[in-house]
């Protein structure tokens, strides 16, 4: 059995990772090992793609960044989240902001030394990149088009520290990052229209509280339809292997999505259609090894 002190450094932990979302973490340094596999390391081998120490230190960077921004985002928010996570607030509480915000220092910190290792020009990368996260969670997130642009654009970036690393900036990884900055963009619009008595009540002015929910749904449906652009292009001007079928898929869930959309109303129904976009999301990254699914024999050549 374990001792009240024991339990209580064990919630502390759980809610720590609540904070920097560690599940989110994770599929993000599974998506970074997986794009360098199977679509940036043209010519390298599993295993030198696997051990090479510099990307390991960028996936490091990426992940201490994206932690520290989840906890800067959840300092500025914890007004707003116990209203709209109140159950989720609890458990973040648990952790005081002192120590937050000493682990977002500590995180940032460790991210600049990763970097480091690899080159002057990635610690300025990251450099830059930290201090969008926190301008973003500060200020821009509460202004209408530029959060929603902000915080796509924030998703996706360390994705191009990768890309810059191996150096391989072919118009397919443009075309698959513009699919995935739609759907995000429609994540973080629908995430608005769930969170619409927060972000009220704390006088944030996002695009359904200036806009307005109807006009909202006219933007994630136009957003749907531009997801079409990019899916068309990768199913019939690129070689995506067996990929083609995650997209064919996408596209369906995606018209699942518009259905439920327009006869959705609650906070409830809003909570639902930003799963069914994380799905997609999460998926996207699962089936990245379908581009090409022979490429695990490259471990032992």
């Amino acid at each position: 059995m374990l001792s009240r002190k024991n339990k209580r450094t064990l919630l502390k932990m759980f809610s720590l990772f609540s904070v920097v979302r560690g599940y989110n973490i994770l599929v993000i340094v599974l998506a970074q090992y997986l794009a360098s596999i199977f679509i940036l390391s043209s010519g390298r081998t599993l295993r030198e793609v696997v051990f090479d120490l510099n990307l390991f230190m960028l996936v490091i960077a990426s992940a201490a960044t994206i932690a520290g921004g989840y906890i800067i985002n959840n300092f500025y928010d914890s007004e707003k989240d116990f209203i709209n996570r109140p159950r989720k607030t609890m458990l973040d509480r648990l952790v005081s902001q002192n120590t937050k915000l000493s682990f977002y220092f500590v995180l940032n910190f460790l991210a600049v030394i990763a970097a480091s290792y690899v080159s002057f020009r990635a610690v300025v990368f990251f450099a830059i990149y930290i201090f969008g996260i926190w301008l973003y969670s500060h200020k821009l997130k509460k202004r209408p088009f530029i959060g929603n642009l902000t915080a796509a654009i924030l998703a996706i970036t360390p994705f191009f520290a990768t890309f810059l690393y191996y150096k391989n900036l072919d118009t397919v990884i443009f075309v698959h990052a513009s699919f995935l900055f739609l759907v995000i963009a429609m994540r973080e619009l629908t995430k608005d229209l769930e969170n619409l008595k927060g972000d009220l009540t704390q006088g944030y002015r996002t695009i359904p509280i200036v806009f307005g929910e109807k006009t909202s749904k006219w933007m994630l449906t136009a957003l749907a339809g531009f997801t079409v652009i990019p899916v068309y292009f990768l199913i019939n001007h690129f070689e995506v292997g067996y990929m083609d079928f995650y997209f064919y898929a996408s596209v369906i869930a995606l018209l699942l999505f518009l259905g439920a959309l327009w006869k959705s109303q609650a906070k409830l129904h809003y909570l639902l259609l930003h799963n069914i976009l994380k799905f997609i999301i999460v998926a996207g990254v699962f089936c990245i090894v379908l581009i090409k699914p022979n490429e695990w024999l490259r471990f032992i050549t």
